[in-house]
């Protein structure tokens, strides 16, 4: 899991060759497999609908969090707006955080004040996922024609709903089976606090990726040290395999 969640919104060689050769319907299936393993995107919606037990709570929850997630993928994404995809990451981690420790009642127990709005907090963390989706979308060749590009951006939209869509009836199934056992009091508080642990991972990964990305000269292995390494290998091998003849 830990080498897919850097990856869960990359864009690989493979799917970008694909897109060319392909129309809309492979920006669909490339959407619902984007949010399938968008890793950081299914621990907020799973954190988001961790204690929602009604059909209706679910729906407005998840409908404010699409409309966000939809403005921003779209209109980033069109009129091509920008931003480091490891640093909307970290933040994309950091609101996994914040719902775990929002459903373990963070804010009463250790800041002594009433959450803040979940539905405008969901709808504002639903933008920030949707820029998170538009940076990985923006390095497919969408094409010149804004039609045919909003085409695409509409129909990669479209996906990433299905993908939620499928992920999310997963999860509530899961959650309203739980609910009906014991461990459900028990381990609820365990959950969310694992919840944060891995949005902790992974704000921990987007910020070592950011740092090599913006700092990468300070990351680089210096070349001229790694070639002198391989020399003194080099040497050595020989001197073993010059005792080792002489044996």
């Amino acid at each position: 899991m830990i080498p897919g969640s850097v990856l869960a919104h990359g864009i690989s060689e493979a799917d970008k060759i694909r897109m060319l050769e392909g129309g809309f319907l492979q920006y669909v299936g490339l959407g619902a497999s984007h949010m399938l393993t968008g890793y950081d995107h299914l621990l907020f919606l799973f954190g988001v609908v961790f204690f929602l037990t009604t059909f209706k709570d679910i729906t407005r929850f998840i409908t404010v969090f699409t409309l966000g997630n939809c403005l921003t993928l779209i209109l980033a994404t069109f009129f091509h707006i920008s931003i480091n995809a490891w640093a909307i990451d970290a933040v994309i981690a950091l609101s996994v955080i914040y719902k775990g420790f929002d459903n373990n009642g963070g804010f009463q127990k250790y800041l002594d004040m009433k959450s803040p709005s979940l539905l405008w907090m969901v709808f504002l963390f639903g933008l920030i996922h949707g820029f998170g989706l538009s940076t990985r979308l923006q390095q497919l060749p969408l094409g010149d024609d804004p039609l045919a590009m909003l085409g695409r951006i509409l129909s990669f939209n479209v996906g990433v709903e299905v993908g939620q869509i499928a992920a999310l009836s997963v999860m509530v199934a899961l959650l309203s089976f739980w609910r009906r056992r014991p461990s459900f009091a028990r381990f609820s508080t365990l959950a969310n606090v694992g919840i944060m642990a891995m949005g902790a991972l992974l704000l921990f990964m987007q910020l070592h990726g950011y740092f090599h990305h913006t700092q990468a000269e300070e990351f680089r292995f210096p070349e001229k040290e790694h070639g002198h390494v391989h020399e003194d290998m080099a040497i050595e091998q020989l001197e073993k395999e010059s005792t080792h003849d002489n044996l």
